[in-house]
């Protein structure tokens, strides 16, 4: 017997039950089942049983008649052809015909045998399997019905076989009735247990369900905690520990199934004398741990314990032991004091503003009355210093000022290559720089979503910092324009300065950081802001070109899309235009020298 669609019956005292979980439903139906089938098996015992036994009669000749093999013979063909081939009735069909084939013929097959039973054989015990067939896995209706039919039969029986009336009837009837209202009994109780059961069983289905997403919603969530945590027993050895603990423990490289003990380091020893104090005292604790994990990596914690309490018959809980790294407290610190920095710095540059564009209108207006070359001179120093603090003031405002998010289609839509030429044609006149900047512009028919003014001042920002660091030698700065495959376009600004301390790489676009006393440190981390505002994306890697390292900040962009014609992807450069051969970002070399930055 096969259940090829579960979900197509729902019988008896599965009926009426809400189930909104398909997998408890399913899980139901299986139980269902594997019930009936052991009910059909027990129907193929009990016939098998009672055709031994009435071959057994008729061959000792102490039994009925020989025709009672036969009958006996084909109710157990007619059990194993429902066991084999016949499938649980679906739900609302109390008189399917396959009630017929079991209890039909169970009961008729118990009644022909006790109605011409020979030598005292009663089979009245057996009338209960049907009565319990029908109880259990079916309606009620059904069970008060063949609890009926069983009933019937035997009041009828008990009248046919002794005389009306007489003490011995009397007395049959009697029994025959209690014996009824037993089967009555029993298919009442049965069929509200087996109800209780199968509600109980959905109840505990459903809690189950729960206790189980609960508790895979508790290991995500520890499982992507920045805390650490960790289970510890009386005996240091840690039960259970998030990736987040594992990694300030043993590093970035720390095996997800490693049995910890914190007694095995000694680094580790802070952390295990803290969770033995608190099993002693009783109490949370909290301390500040150092980690060494070399002679050169060290890690300060801040630990905290808390206690369970004890279950299971144990003697003590478990401690459970959160770590907060304090590099990420310092940070947050450091995130909030350059917050607060900012605000303040925009402040000041407002105050400033208007002093300065009076000092600046001064300054012109003395430049018209003065005639000495000296003085000339000093004016001249007044005005590049003022204009100096002007672009600071327009720096830090650029910075504090909110600015929104635009999207591709806000922004204007640019040839790259026709916007690079201007810009590094007007940088190159500014700056005197003919000679040592070289353009390679290898994307002539990309388009990017780039406002134009803030393209220019992301291109200007890079070159005023390569041209600070670079030798002054012809094409000692590069400007390369090339595809990033078909969606994207690769601007690059490349430098043969210094390579950078590491001090400085850490901090490289970070706001108001600059190791030159004379900038303000806001170059780069307007370029990125300028960079993510368009959906760009800039970097810096150490590469080598034409035979010479450099410095090399790159930004990838995307192409504009439905404005451009396709990118060719094979590129052909001007004579004397060098084909970039880039390398990983190289380490810095004993000896190298520093870079400023800004």
């Amino acid at each position: 017997m096969a259940l090829d669609n579960p979900s197509q019956f729902d019988p008896s005292w599965f009926a009426g039950l809400e189930n909104t979980n398909p997998q408890g439903r399913e899980q139901r139906l299986r139980a269902f089942v594997r019930l009936w089938r052991a009910f059909m098996r027990a129907r193929v015992v009990i016939a098998a049983v009672l055709l031994a036994l009435q071959v057994f009669v008729v061959a000792t000749g102490t039994g009925g008649p020989p025709w009672l093999v036969l009958v006996c013979a084909l109710h157990l063909s007619a059990a194993l052809a429902v066991l084999l081939w016949s499938r649980p009735i679906q739900q609302g069909r109390p008189f399917h015909l396959q009630w017929i084939l079991t209890l039909g013929v169970d009961v008729l097959v118990f009644a022909v045998l006790q109605y011409v039973q020979q030598g005292g054989i009663n089979y009245t015990p057996l009338f209960a399997l049907p009565v319990l067939l029908a109880s259990i896995l079916g309606p009620l209706i059904l069970a008060l019905l063949t609890a009926a039919s069983v009933t019937l039969f035997l009041l009828g029986e008990a009248l046919l076989s002794t005389q009306f009336l007489s003490d011995v009837s009397t007395a049959r009837l009697l029994q025959t009735g209690l014996t009824g209202t037993g089967f009555f009994l029993v298919a009442v109780l049965a069929n509200q247990l087996a109800l209780r059961l199968a509600r109980e069983e959905a109840v505990a289905q459903s809690s189950q369900t729960a206790a189980r997403t609960q508790a895979q919603v508790n290991e995500l969530v520890i499982a992507s905690l920045s805390e650490g945590v960790l289970v510890v027993d009386p005996h240091g050895v840690v039960r259970n520990a998030n990736p987040a603990a594992r990694a300030m423990l043993m590093g970035d490289t720390a095996p997800h199934a490693s049995k910890l003990l914190l007694s095995a380091l000694p680094s580790w020893v802070g952390l295990s004398n803290l969770v033995r104090e608190t099993f002693l005292l009783g109490h949370p604790l909290e301390s500040e741990i150092t980690i060494a994990h070399d002679e050169l990596t060290k890690h300060r914690l801040y630990a905290r314990t808390r206690l369970t309490t004890a279950q299971g018959g144990r003697d003590a809980g478990l401690c459970v032991l959160f770590l907060e790294d304090l590099r990420d407290v310092e940070a947050q610190v450091r995130t909030e004091k350059l917050a607060s920095m900012g605000r303040m710095s925009a402040a000041v540059a407002h105050e400033i503003r208007n002093p300065l564009s009076a000092i600046t209108q001064a300054n012109a207006l003395l430049d018209e009355e003065v005639m000495d070359a000296g003085q000339k001179r000093l004016i001249r120093m007044i005005d590049q210093n003022a204009q100096r603090l002007a672009r600071i003031v327009d720096d830090i405002l650029n910075v504090a000022r909110a600015q929104p998010i635009q999207n591709e289609a806000a922004a204007l839509v640019l040839p790259l290559d026709a916007a690079i030429r201007q810009i590094t044609i007007e940088w190159t006149r500014q700056n005197q720089a003919q000679g040592v900047l070289g353009v390679h512009l290898h994307a002539p028919t990309a388009h990017v979503a780039f406002d134009p003014e803030h393209i220019r001042r992301l291109l200007v920002n890079l070159l005023d910092n390569a041209k600070r660091h670079a030798s002054g030698t012809p094409s000692s700065i590069r400007v390369i324009t090339q595809p990033a495959g078909t969606d994207r376009i690769r601007l690059s600004v490349w430098s043969d300065g210094a390579p950078l301390e590491a001090s400085v790489l850490r901090h490289l676009f970070e706001p108001f950081f600059s190791s030159e006393s004379r900038s303000s440190g806001l170059g780069l981390y307007i370029c990125r802001e300028l960079c993510e505002r368009y959906g760009a994306q800039i970097a810096y890697q150490r590469t080598r070109l034409d035979q010479r390292d450099g410095n090399e900040f790159y930004v990838i962009m995307p192409a504009a899309t439905g404005s451009r014609a396709p990118i060719q992807q094979s590129l052909s450069y001007p004579p004397g235009d060098s084909v970039p051969s880039r390398t990983l970002p190289s380490q810095l070399r004993p000896g190298d020298a520093p870079l400023t930055i800004r």
